[in-house]
């Protein structure tokens, strides 16, 4: 973990540095047996506070630096206190950053060398067990207060690095489901279009009203690809009103506009359904539907929707003329059916049903009551 530099780094320094030099002085009036502060006295005082500029890029070799000064400092017999603020913001500024290992070695040697001045090198005695527990005590406080501000920083971190890749995950699944509604909205419309534009050219000479029928359908298919493509891409702008999202309800329309020869069953109660299994049903119908008309044109289509106390069943027969070339690999209609299906926790088959083709979705929806 490594902290972004701030405007306030080189304000820390200069003021500790000051303040450990005015403090200093007011302590060596109460530790009479305590060496004054001379010029490398005072030097060693601000070197320490110095060192502080690096903290940020180098905590572990800011960390061993003040220590010396402070270790020398000591030696010296110049007076205790003011001096140890310097190698405690180091030693907390270490922790937080994530050099445990080694802070915890220093924090360790450091101990060990107050243990042993105080027991040999001071040129007073000891005060004790007490005097030792109470260096260990502040030095464990100060390992325990960097350690929770890491342990916090780095929850906080994690916390907006799970937002930020939920976010990312959400707008890729918006992305991934805008696409597969264009290229349900588009295939359907074009392949009509593709197929009433044929027609019109074939009897446009012999049969001009059969003919003019097909520029009307083909002039309605491509009012509702330009309106369904706009629902579609006007969740990219904020605040853009939608029409309303395709389903099952506006199946008729669907099966008129195909220019299929479609029979519609219905069995079981209809009820609402939700609207993810009521876009999905519309999708694949549709889809179904756009196979029919690009490999089978001209065969018989049976739509069937079975409303099951659990289970919707959508079943898109046509009589034959083809096999669609999506059931034999190539495409995505079929396998973007299936992805449908599966998503909501449904099925979903396509096969051989005598000469024709049969598409089979089988969705869950809320059990049936009273």
């Amino acid at each position: 973990m490594r902290a972004k530099p701030r405007w306030t780094d080189p304000l820390l320094p200069l003021l500790l540095g000051v303040l450990q030099v005015l403090m200093t002085q007011q302590a060596e009036a109460n530790q009479h047996d305590r060496v004054p502060a001379d010029l490398l006295g005072n030097a060693l005082l601000v070197a320490g506070p110095l060192t502080l500029t690096a903290r940020r890029r180098h905590p572990v070799l800011t960390l061993v630096t003040t220590l010396v000064t402070t270790f020398a400092f000591i030696l010296r017999g110049h007076a205790y206190g003011p001096i140890f603020f310097s190698p405690a913001i180091a030693l907390y500024n270490a922790v937080v950053l994530g050099h445990r290992r080694a802070v915890w070695a220093i924090s360790a040697a450091t101990f060990a060398f107050f243990v042993v001045y105080t027991t040999r090198l001071a040129p007073v005695p000891s005060p004790g067990l007490w005097h030792t527990l109470a260096i260990a005590a502040v030095m464990g406080v100060i390992l325990a207060l960097g350690e929770f501000t890491r342990a916090r920083r780095e929850r906080l971190a994690e916390h907006e690095r799970v937002v930020v890749e939920e976010a990312r995950r959400q707008t890729s699944e918006e992305r991934l489901t805008m696409a597969q509604e264009l290229h349900d909205v588009l295939a359907h419309n074009i392949s009509l279009i593709h197929v009433q534009a044929s027609t019109a050219l074939h009897l446009i000479d012999d049969h001009p009203e059969q003919a003019r029928t097909a520029l009307t359908t083909i002039k309605q298919a491509s009012k509702d690809v330009l309106t369904e493509m706009r629902s579609v891409l006007s969740v990219l702008r904020d605040g853009a009103p939608r029409s309303p999202a395709a389903g099952l309800e506006r199946l008729d329309d669907l099966i008129e506009r195909s220019g299929l020869t479609v029979t519609k069953q219905v069995s079981g109660r209809v009820r609402p359904l939700p609207s993810g299994v009521n876009l999905a049903g519309y999708r694949i119908v549709q889809e179904a539907l756009t196979n029919v008309t690009r490999h089978a044109p001209g065969s018989a289509v049976t739509t069937l929707l079975e409303y099951g106390p659990r289970e919707l069943t959508i079943q898109v027969t046509d009589t034959g003329g083809g096999v669609p070339g999506e059931s034999l690999g190539s495409g995505n209609g079929i396998p973007g059916m299936r992805e449908r299906a599966s998503a909501l926790g449904g099925t979903l088959t396509a096969r051989h049903h005598g000469r024709g083709f049969r598409v089979e979705a089988r969705l869950p929806i809320p059990e049936e009551t009273a």
